[in-house]
């Protein structure tokens, strides 16, 4: 033990010795162990203005954008999580920032946000809920109110010939004496030969109190009218159809329509007419106010004629007023497929409350859902479904229509939807196309008659048509040719538009009231 104690002491020296001489070296790792603290803290404070260095162009780079910034800010943005309890401001922010096309798109943010509205009002469960922008409304309105500025007439092209069909009581053209049959040749003095439809109506609508000149050819013969221009409300047209029965035609039932009739029934009664076709086909609503004001002709002041149920179950009753009340001893209406909505509450408002009522036609569409319009700021609304509407009897129509009392259809003719043809198509006997079937249709409706209707080019059709083209001075070469084809096609459209020769639901609604 000693020894080792000996060894000991002796070590101690040696161990003093050597922290004699390894002064120096302490001193040297003192000085080195110093030099890693600060080499550790100067990489700290490096590190930390290196993060400032980020977070100050950060916050430059987002106020004064500069290219060696925007790789940071975007890198950043893209590696974001967004919230997810407000999808569509940070879809929009995405699409106003990142977006790469959206540089190229004017009014960026308006598109987008007509889109997001759109989308957030499409839905499976009711179409008639809708975003519209402020072109939309305006459109919609005008589809209601069919509201213009110009001269008050419907004409129809057919084959290079523009013939007046209609002209709407009280309006300039009825007041300057246009009459039904007129040929429109020249507008201010140019002609309307090549012109279509479109180049008409733009030449005869202008600004409010201006004049247009209209050339007529009136049973051969030339006249010319000058027409002063003014604002025309056309939802409804009338006539007498004979010494006892008048005809009336809602197109919509829109804002001014109640007084626009008042100016038909009021001919009706100075004729001493009281029975009356009123023709709702293809009248597809409007506004309920107007259905009310409309019914008061009809259905004496306070009688019920339709109900709003709301989501609580609350109801809202709807009457016609007081004081408009028109003697009619017989009414038919004439309903189809695109009569909605307004035109299907007149309709059982006036079945269900009237005892001389028939309704002729097809099936109604079926909407019997009410819709409210709230505007933006910005012209843009949306339209949305509050409530639904039942009859006085409390039928509800929705997804069923209503059913005629006696059904009765339209020829196929009327009723076809025309498929064209190609401008270098042509077909020829033996051959089989759906625009052969459309002319054999048409000739069958004009009174051509070939033997089929199945779009086979037979023989027998191949004489109705050169029959057809002979009777309106066409060129024929045995082939069925586009302009053939459209000429047909366009004969049963004038024909259908000026005369009431083939229609069967008219006709009946005659031997009803007359019978």
């Amino acid at each position: 033990m000693v020894n080792l104690d000996r060894d000991h002491m002796e070590n101690e020296k040696d161990d003093i010795q050597l922290m004699r001489f390894g002064s120096d070296r302490q001193a040297d790792n003192n000085r080195y162990a110093r030099g890693r603290k600060n080499s550790g803290f100067m990489r700290i404070i490096t590190a930390a203005l290196l993060v400032c260095a980020l977070l100050a162009g950060w916050l430059f780079g987002s106020v004064f954008p500069m290219p060696g910034t925007a790789w940071l800010r975007r890198n950043a943005r893209q590696a974001s999580t967004m919230d997810a309890s407000n999808k569509i401001e940070a879809a929009l922010d995405v699409m106003e920032n990142d977006w790469f096309f959206g540089k190229d798109i004017e009014n960026l943010d308006a598109r987008l946000n007509d889109q997001a509205l759109l989308g957030i009002f499409s839905n499976e469960e009711d179409p008639h809920t809708e975003y519209m922008t402020a072109e939309e409304v305006s459109e919609f309105r005008q589809s209601i109110d069919r509201n213009f500025v110009g001269i008050g007439v419907e004409f129809i092209s057919n084959s290079g010939i523009n013939m007046v069909t209609k002209v709407f009581r009280g309006a300039p053209a009825f007041e300057a004496g246009v009459q039904p049959g007129d040929v429109i040749e020249a507008i201010d003095g140019v002609s309307t030969e090549g012109m279509t439809s479109t180049d008409i109506k733009e030449r005869v609508q202008g600004e409010k109190g201006t004049d247009v000149t209209i050339s007529f050819r009136r049973q051969g013969e030339p006249v010319d009218i000058t027409i002063t221009r003014d604002e025309i409300s056309a939802t409804a047209h009338g006539f007498i159809l004979d010494e006892k029965t008048g005809y009336l035609q809602l197109y919509q039932f829109g804002t001014g329509t109640a007084q626009e009739i008042d100016r038909y029934l009021s001919e009706f009664r100075e004729a001493d007419i009281h029975k009356l076709v009123i023709d709702l086909r293809d009248n597809g609503g409007g506004y309920l106010d107007a259905l009310a004001q409309v019914a008061s002709r009809f259905l004496p002041g306070g009688t019920l004629c339709m109900k709003q149920v709301y989501p609580d179950g609350t109801e809202e009753s709807v009457y016609a007023a007081s004081g408009f009340l028109q003697d009619y001893f017989g009414i038919v209406i004439l309903i189809n497929e695109n009569s909605a909505s307004a035109a299907e509450v007149f309709t059982l408002a006036m079945k269900e409350q009237r005892k001389d009522v028939t309704i002729v036609g097809t099936t109604s569409y079926g909407k019997g859902t009410v819709q409210i319009t709230r505007m933006f700021n910005d012209g843009s609304a949306i339209k949305y479904t509050t409530s639904k509407w039942v009859s006085p009897n409390g039928v509800w129509v929705n997804g069923t229509g209503i059913t005629p009392d006696e059904e009765v259809a339209v020829p196929e003719g009327v009723s076809r939807m025309y498929y064209g043809m190609e401008d270098d198509e042509t077909y020829q006997t033996d051959q089989v196309s759906e625009a052969v079937k459309d002319v054999q249709i048409a000739l069958d409706y004009l009174g051509y008659a070939p033997d089929r209707k199945d779009g086979y080019f037979s023989v027998s059709t191949e004489e109705a048509l050169k029959k057809f083209a002979a009777d309106k001075g066409l060129d024929y070469n045995g082939k069925l040719t586009s302009d053939l084809h459209e000429a047909v096609v366009s004969a049963l459209i004038m024909n259908w538009s000026t005369t009431h020769d083939h229609d069967t639901q008219l006709t009946r609604a005659r031997e009803i009231l007359n019978g």
